[in-house]
C-alpha cells in the first residue's frame, strides 16, 4: 500500500498536538485540548471573531478574521501570530482599495477564506452585491489590499479558491443560494483564465441522505493536493426542531477534474459536541475555513468557526483522515459524474 502523502510546501512551525488518549480513537480528526483558541470580544469593537482563515507567512503566520462588530456588523480583520495559536489582531478592520487605490469598503464582509496562488494572496469572503455574493481582493504584502471583480451573480456564498491552477485556469468553488439563510444548496466549481471572467460552471456534490448533510452542504477550506487527489473539508447541514446544525465533512477530488468526486465520507469528520461548539450565538456549528497542513510530516491542522462566537482547532494527519475517508466512502451518481447537463 502506498503511503498517502500531502503535495506541497512544509511547515515545520505548524501547530500541533498529538492525540489525547481520551480522544475516540476511531475518528481521525481530534479537538485541540486547549479550545477555543480564539475567544468573545478578543479586540475594541468587536464581540466575537469566528468563521476565519489563517496561512504561513514567512516563518510565522497571518490570517483573515470575520469580526463581528458590537453593532452586529461584520467586517473582516487582519492579524499576526507566532504559533498559529495565539493571534494578537488590528484594531481597524482591513481597508480594502479598488484598482486605483481609492478606497473601496464593501457594506458588510464575512466568513474570509486566504489562499495562495503563486506570489498573490486571495481574500475571497461573501459580502453584500444587492444580494448575498463572493467579494474578493488581492494582496502581495499584506498592506495593500485591491479589490478585484465579483466573479459570481447574487445569491452565492461559501467561495473556495484551489491554491494552484488546473490546466491554466483558476479554480473556485461556491455555493449557489438565495436571499436568505439558504435552506438548500451544492458545491459547485467554476473556472477563470484570468479572476475577472468565471464559467465551465461544473457540479461538483450536492446534500445526501446522511442526517448530517441533508439540507446543504458549503465548501470550507482550500483543498489540499494529495497523493489522492484533492482533499476538502466541506460543512454539512441538518435541520432540527431546534434549528440548523453545522458538522464537517470530507471529501476527495479527482486531481485533474476536480468536479470530479472520487470519495465522499458518510460520516461527519467533527460534530458540534462540545460547550464551545453547542453554546453560542449561532448554537451547534462547526464550520471549517481554513487549514495548516505540512508536506514532509503529513500533519494537519483544522481551523474552524465555532457556535458562531469562537475559533476551534482542531488535528489529524493526511494518511488517517483520507484513509478514513476512502474506508467510509458512499460516492453517488451525481457526485461522480462530469457535472455538465
Amino acid at each position: 500500500m502506498n503511503e498517502i502523502k500531502i503535495i506541497g510546501a512544509n511547515v515545520p512551525n505548524m501547530p500541533w498536538q498529538e492525540r489525547p488518549t481520551d480522544a475516540k480513537s476511531w475518528m481521525p480528526v481530534w479537538r485541540y485540548k486547549e479550545n477555543p483558541i480564539i475567544d468573545r470580544n478578543p479586540v475594541e469593537g468587536v464581540a466575537r471573531i469566528f468563521n476565519s482563515a489563517v496561512i504561513p507567512y514567512n516563518d510565522s503566520f497571518i490570517g483573515v478574521f470575520r469580526g463581528e462588530q458590537t453593532n452586529g456588523i461584520p467586517y473582516i480583520y487582519f492579524g499576526r501570530s507566532k504559533d498559529a495559536i495565539h493571534w494578537e489582531f488590528d484594531k481597524d478592520k482591513i481597508s480594502f482599495v479598488d484598482e486605483n487605490g481609492e478606497a473601496f469598503m464593501p457594506v458588510y464582509a464575512y466568513d474570509p477564506r486566504l489562499v495562495q496562488v503563486e506570489d498573490v494572496y486571495y481574500i475571497i469572503w461573501c459580502q453584500d452585491f444587492y444580494g448575498a455574493a463572493i467579494g474578493m481582493a488581492k494582496t502581495t504584502d499584506f498592506k495593500v489590499f485591491t479589490r478585484i471583480e465579483n466573479p459570481f451573480l447574487p445569491f452565492n456564498r461559501n467561495a473556495v479558491l484551489f491554491p494552484r491552477k488546473i490546466h491554466g485556469n483558476f479554480m473556485m468553488l461556491s455555493r449557489p443560494s438565495d436571499s436568505g439563510h439558504t435552506p438548500f444548496g451544492d458545491i459547485f466549481l467554476s473556472e477563470s483564465p484570468d479572476m475577472i471572467y468565471w464559467g465551465k460552471h461544473r457540479h461538483v456534490m450536492g446534500k445526501s441522505s446522511e442526517w448530517w448533510e441533508a439540507l446543504k452542504i458549503g465548501g470550507g477550506a482550500a483543498p489540499i493536493e494529495t497523493t489522492e487527489g484533492w482533499l476538502l473539508f466541506y460543512h454539512g447541514v441538518t435541520g432540527t426542531c431546534n434549528g440548523y446544525v453545522y458538522s464537517i465533512g470530507g471529501a476527495i477530488l479527482d486531481i485533474d477534474n476536480p468536479s470530479i468526486v472520487k470519495y465522499r465520507c458518510q460520516n461527519f469528520l467533527l460534530t458540534p459536541e462540545t460547550w464551545y461548539e453547542e453554546r453560542g450565538f449561532v448554537p451547534n456549528v462547526c464550520f471549517p475555513c481554513a487549514t495548516i497542513h505540512d508536506a514532509q510530516t503529513g500533519r494537519i491542522a483544522v481551523y474552524y468557526g465555532a457556535a458562531d462566537s469562537y475559533v476551534g482547532l482542531a488535528f489529524t494527519t493526511v494518511e488517517e483522515v483520507v484513509s478514513y475517508i476512502k474506508e467510509n466512502s458512499v460516492v453517488r451518481e451525481a457526485d461522480s459524474e462530469i457535472g455538465r447537463r
